[in-house]
């Protein structure tokens, strides 16, 4: 569970109430096409069942806010913590990760009632100003799990020869926009959380950070450019790669994306002809960063990207978090290509995923989600098209390893001016 920053005017009452059931809701929504058999799959150890990440997400509500501050509140059923717990070493023990997938009971049926039955437990918390805090948390933990969801079923459906869809496909055109460039003088820039509302404790303190002159591109790398970059042989010339990533590369017969095949791509509306104007996506910072010199430009910094996203500290126009190709109901995400900076892909940056400056994480288990993985990741800035509308903002740092590919990762250039 992620610590969150200090904030004022939360939204307290009917309105949390209503956030809390709509959130609440999608997690099932997505759900919804899945047999007990597709959500108990479990296709690698990054990976989790669907039904896990629905009884993952019910474990933190009925652990820190029902168990911690509900009087009289008994545990639905006391032997369940130890097989939905996550990585919290504070709530003690916990089945293995690579195991969750062994999971046959309890079925996806019994959470949904677990589900129901911790949603009306919740009901009398939301009332409660000194809770507001904790419960914009778990709204956030439950968004993140939702894309997790979704990412985490499209590797087990892959997995299935038959290619078999979660949801019936349809034709999808890619929304073009030139190649431009936003442009930053550099200088001194403001950057991390800095506004009222939730942010994640990693977001912040916000503080200072010096800029040289860069750009940035206005759009996402293309399929069709990455089509390119494998027809030069970007895959074949050493020179490209960091030294980790030609290792990984040739180890794992990496030739393309995760996902591809021929001109098509796995969706999860099964196999799909593969739009050549679509933002290209499942790739990892290996890669990213081989695109990139074979381009001849660069990944951005993480505080590059933020600086353009917010406007260039009032020199530019701010762009919108809550724009672009992003989550909004129960459906098949695909990028398809956006204005701005955010929706369709995570974008990879080539900042390492550290603490800012006087950095300090929460103790007991609030303090565990963010600051003891700050090690070997790199920093993803934006959105995706599985990432719920309104879950990102200019500050957020998403955070993967560098071989990492499942998430719906993409990349923008960027260049020294």
């Amino acid at each position: 569970m992620p610590h969150v920053q200090q904030q004022h005017d939360f939204a307290l009452g009917e309105d949390l109430e209503r956030r809390y059931a709509q959130v609440r809701s999608l997690s099932q929504a997505l759900a919804e096409p899945l047999s007990d058999a597709d959500a108990t799959l479990q296709s690698m150890e990054d990976a989790s069942p669907a039904k896990w990440h629905l009884a993952h997400t019910t474990w933190f509500w009925e652990t820190f806010l029902l168990r911690d501050h509900a009087g009289g509140y008994a545990l639905y059923d006391d032997d369940w913590p130890f097989v939905f717990n996550s990585y919290y070493e504070a709530e003690g023990e916990r089945i293995a990760r690579f195991s969750r997938g062994l999971l046959s009971r309890p079925t996806l049926e019994d959470i949904l009632h677990w589900r129901s039955h911790v949603d009306a437990a919740m009901a009398p918390l939301f009332e409660r100003e000194d809770l507001a805090a904790l419960i914009e948390l778990g709204l956030s933990h439950e968004q993140q799990h939702q894309e997790l969801l979704l990412t985490d079923i499209k590797h087990a459906l892959f997995q299935n020869p038959l290619g078999v869809a979660m949801w019936e496909g349809s034709a999808h055109s890619a929304n073009v926009s030139p190649k431009g460039w936003h442009s930053h003088p550099g200088g001194i820039a403001r950057v991390g959380h800095q506004a009222d509302g939730f942010a994640f404790d990693c977001e912040g303190p916000a503080h200072r950070v010096l800029l040289e002159p860069f750009a940035i591109a206005s759009r996402l790398v293309t399929n069709g450019e990455w089509a390119q970059f494998i027809a030069e042989g970007g895959y074949e010339t050493a020179s490209l790669w960091l030294s980790d990533g030609w290792a990984w590369v040739n180890e794992n017969a990496v030739r393309c994306p995760l996902y591809w095949r021929e001109d098509e791509h796995f969706t999860h509306s099964g196999w799909q002809p593969r739009d050549a104007d679509a933002p290209v996506t499942h790739i990892s910072y290996f890669e990213a960063d081989a695109f990139t010199s074979w381009a001849g430009a660069r990944l951005p910094t993480e505080f590059e990207w933020e600086a353009i996203a917010r406007g260039q500290e009032g020199q530019g126009q701010a762009h919108d978090p809550h724009g672009g190709n992003q989550l909004d109901e129960a459906a098949a995400p695909l990028p398809e290509g956006s204005d701005g900076l955010f929706g369709d892909c995570w974008q990879f940056t080539r900042s390492a995923y550290l603490p800012y400056p006087r950095f300090e994480p929460a103790e007991g288990a609030v303090g565990e989600y963010n600051g003891k993985f700050m090690s070997g990741q790199f920093v993803l800035k934006g959105a995706s098209c599985a990432t719920p509308r309104g879950h990102s903002r200019a500050s957020y740092r998403n955070f993967f390893y560098p071989h990492q590919r499942w998430q719906f990762t993409g990349l923008r250039l960027a260049k020294d001016t």
